[in-house]
């Protein structure tokens, strides 16, 4: 045995496991078997009793921890010019935290009794507890505006980059940060408002070149017309919000639910557990927990928090920032699991059998206490046998119960056969500078597609219900794709050498055939990216029309309702449906459902347009030092005007403009979705391998221009002929396509 832990050993490891810590996990953690246990149970009863620890049925939790956002007091600087603050969310029963207020040089300055939002670090080795930075004030909301900042003779002005403002701030000296000349800015009203003159505003941060990468989201936020700023009612109702109470809950603070999400992730709004299903008449199946934080009970019908939400719809996310739907008083704090807080949840225990279906499912309004905090590749690591100091206490009851439960809906999947996409999801990674350092391709680990697989279940589950005890809500709807885009998918397949069947009613599994045919073939890209092509795109809507892609009948967002207001909704309607409380759907609620529906379908669009913008013009910045040299990539679209190619490095699309292909006019095609050259003959098609020179980069605009330089590995023909113009040109047409299929066919068989 090895030597018996102090107190402060047992606090430190429990603070660094803050898992369900029984008697046994610390025995193990310190080496101590036999009569030693007792010994141990007797120093953990003394750690209770001094109030280090509180047992909870048969684990031991640290109470003396803060959420990583608290609100807090600021008290008067020291003698040493510290200033430190209290926390008003202390829940512990041992000695209060001491906090040290880090203030940057953007931040106002604070006074004794001043209440802010605030990050906080946990620290060791110093005569203080936790750093703190500022989020911002509780109480004040300044306005924000984003603008190019003009130099006058004492201090300067800001020029709105809004097309539809001609409103312009001043910079008293003093305020400017620094800022230069043209440099665009971002600023806060600073002072009283006034009736008489320009507003004063003050700058929190310089962003350089108007086209600079950092300048990119936000460019694009005000150019799509997201609202960006909270007004001071909604910041003011959000910070009068208190944690959630116990009454009218299930005590789910026992389960080790935890939360697994990307390591970079923002807010933590749904928890999973799983184990195996005792009841002998389900033999290998298991019973799924996903609760999903209750942000229905701080964001109530008709108040300034729903109306604000309503109108934003979703949260949108960019590389460098998010806008969220909700003030970080609630997506990031109260609405937030993290580990260790107790949250308010509405959460869906679910029965499966051995094979993944469904057998069984309820919901419950409740308070669980996360276990942990994982991302996807450490819950990955843990299960393929390379657990760290936090996943390993959590092997045995939470990651292998987690993984053998997906594998159960893998085969549930396999039946059901929703739409398998091949399509690579890259990401753009910024340096410190805002700069893209790499473009990277997003890894799909087995956790990923886990906790994806527990949301649709849980999704399904609350449709399932609603409609049971008829209470209305907004369904996710995909429908099938439209007749001619299919055909446009038949043609493409057939060009490629592969088939899809006609007359027959389309389902999924007809197009994971497709799929699957072109798997590891040249063509396999263009097949998917025609497929994803002919989709429509899925919506909200108050009536139910399936959802095409997960072959499902009947599905709802139930699991994101930080971020998405349709889930809000499907959370009130479960709430009424289940009388837990008065704050479910109210008759306003139900009465605009319709306009609920198409609204936040529209916010979604517009957020995707954003986001995708945003994209554009990083990858564009990116490339505009690369000018001039060659890529390969693949025609991923045409157009009258020339054809888009999408890169392999970066996935970003280019354009090769008609003018460039030569001098020679090119017939456009538009069912075929070819060129042909009238001279040479020369046939651009969707799909196609080609390389390319690259142009052109304007980072402003997002603009990608690209050279042709080869197509399917061979130069571009030279020389003219006999320009090709009616049967002509449609028996070229059709002779080219006949050799393309017979080389595909030729090479396929090769490998």
């Amino acid at each position: 045995m090895k030597q018996m832990p102090t107190k402060a050993d047992i606090l430190n490891w429990i603070e660094a496991n803050p898992t369900q810590a029984n008697k046994r996990d610390i025995a193990k953690a310190f080496g101590i078997k036999g009569a030693a246990r007792i010994e141990l149970k007797l120093l953990l009863r003394e750690l209770e009793d001094e109030g280090h620890l509180e047992k909870r049925k048969k684990s031991y939790r640290d109470p003396d921890s803060l959420p990583p956002v608290s609100v807090l007091m600021m008290h008067a600087p020291d003698i040493d010019g510290d200033q430190f603050a209290k926390p008003l969310e202390w829940h512990g029963e041992g000695v209060e935290p001491r906090i040290l207020y880090i203030k940057r040089q953007t931040d106002p300055a604070l006074g004794e009794g001043d209440r802010i939002l605030g990050k906080l670090q946990a620290v060791k080795d110093q005569d203080y507890h936790y750093e703190a930075r500022l989020i911002r004030k509780i109480g004040a909301n300044p306005q924000r505006m984003l603008g190019v900042y003009r130099e006058g003779s004492e201090g300067g002005r800001i020029v709105p980059i809004d097309k539809g403002s001609d409103k312009e701030w001043i910079v008293p000296a003093g305020l400017t940060g620094g800022a230069k000349d043209g440099e665009l800015v971002e600023a806060e009203t600073a002072g009283p408002k006034h009736r008489m003159g320009l507003p004063k505003a003050r700058i929190v941060e310089r962003l350089g070149d108007p086209s600079a990468p950092r300048a990119v989201s936000l460019i694009a936020i005000h150019h799509h017309g997201i609202p960006d700023a909270f007004p001071d009612k909604v910041i003011a109702e959000a910070d009068n919000m208190k944690p959630a109470g116990m009454k009218g809950r299930e005590d789910m603070r026992d389960m080790p639910l935890v939360t697994i999400d990307p390591a970079d992730a923002r807010d933590h709004d749904d928890a999973v557990w799983a184990y195996r299903d005792e009841d002998p008449n389900n033999e290998g199946g298991f019973v799924l927990w996903v609760a999903i934080a209750d942000v229905s009970h701080y964001v109530q019908p008709g108040s300034y928090l729903d109306n604000e939400a309503r109108k934003r719809g979703n949260s949108s996310y960019f590389p460098d920032r998010v806008v969220p739907m909700l003030p970080d008083r609630l997506s990031g704090d109260l609405c937030s699991l993290h580990e260790g807080v107790p949250r308010a949840v509405i959460a869906c225990e679910i029965r499966i059998d051995a094979h993944g279906k469904k057998i069984g499912h309820r919901f419950v309004r409740g308070m669980m206490q996360s276990a942990a905090s994982l991302t996807y590749e450490q819950a990955q690591a843990g299960r393929d046998g390379n657990p760290d100091d936090k996943t390993a206490p959590l092997m045995d009851d939470v990651i292998h119960p987690l993984f053998d439960a997906y594998a159960a809906l893998v085969e549930a999947r396999k039946d059901r056969q929703p739409l398998e996409l091949d399509l690579p999801e890259r990401r753009v990674e910024l340096g410190d500078d805002g700069k893209v350092a790499s473009i990277t391709m997003k890894e799909r680990l087995d956790a990923h597609k886990l906790i994806e697989e527990m949301m649709v279940l849980a999704n399904v589950c609350a449709a399932e219900t609603l409609e049971k005890k008829r209470t209305p809500l907004l369904y996710r709807v995909h429908e099938e794709p439209p007749a001619d885009k299919l055909e446009s998918l038949r043609e493409v397949a057939s060009e490629s050498g592969y088939t899809l069947a006609k007359g027959q009613v389309l389902q999924t599994r007809h197009l994971n055939k497709l799929l699957n045919d072109a798997a590891g073939s040249d063509e396999a890209e263009l097949i998917n990216l025609s497929t994803l092509r002919a989709m429509t795109q899925a919506y909200y809507c108050a009536d139910n029309f399936g959802h095409f892609g997960l072959a499902l009948m009947r599905y709802a967002h139930f699991t994101s309702p930080i971020r998405r207001y349709a889930d809000l909704i499907v959370h009130r309607g479960l709430i009424s449906a289940h009388k837990w409380g008065d704050d479910g759907l109210s008759p306003e609620d139900i009465e605009r459902l319709e306009t609920t529906a198409k609204h936040i379908s529209d916010t979604e669009r517009r957020s995707m347009m954003a986001e995708r913008d945003t994209t554009d013009r990083y990858l564009a910045a990116y490339l505009s030092e690369r000018v001039g040299a060659e890529m390969t990539g693949r025609i991923s679209g045409i157009a009258r005007f020339g054809a888009f190619v999408k890169l392999d490095e970066t996935g970003a699309d280019g354009l090769l403009p008609i003018r460039t292909l030569g001098r020679e006019f090119f017939h456009h095609d538009a069912e075929s979705q070819t060129l042909m050259g009238s001279e040479t003959g020369l046939l651009i098609g969707l799909g196609q391998r080609v390389t390319v020179r690259i142009a052109e980069a304007v980072a402003v605009t997002g603009g990608l221009t690209l050279e042709l330089l080869e197509i399917e590995g061979k130069a571009l023909p030279r020389g003219k002929q006999r320009p090709a113009r009616g049967p002509a040109k449609r028996k070229m047409v059709k002779e080219k396509r006949k050799r393309d299929r017979i080389e595909r066919k030729v090479k396929r068989k090769r490998k």
